[in-house]
């Protein structure tokens, strides 16, 4: 099995998952989307795996996204460009298992899918 993580250090929940993976002894390899930001092909691949549109990997919820795109009409374009350009605006931590990923969050959820 081939496992990678996509995470942001500065997240509790990212932290939670990078610590259970070195706790079960997955080997795993680790992308900080902060320090290695992804670029748009990486991303659109990302989304492939998550089965996911552009939006639906936006924290919409961030003070960042609400102050700069919540009232600004949006296509898949301008989605990818917000990934591209705030990787801290990146749903986290994403785990990434042969050619299937799942935002790990809660615990709960990762530790079932890689059970499976």
């Amino acid at each position: 099995m081939k496992v990678k993580i996509y995470h942001n250090s500065r997240c509790y929940k990212s932290r939670e998952a990078l610590q259970y993976l070195e706790d079960q002894g997955i080997a795993f390899e680790l992308v900080n989307l902060i320090q290695t930001p992804l670029d748009e092909f990486q991303i659109k691949q990302l989304l492939e795996y998550l089965k996911f549109k552009p939006e639906e990997l936006v924290r919409t919820g961030d003070a960042l996204f609400k102050e700069k795109y919540a009232d600004k009409p949006l296509d898949d374009q301008a989605w990818l460009k917000i990934l591209v350009d705030h990787p801290n605006l990146i749903h986290r931590p994403i785990v990434l298992k042969d050619d299937q990923a799942i935002i790990a969050r809660p615990l709960e959820k990762l530790k079932d899918w890689l059970n499976n």
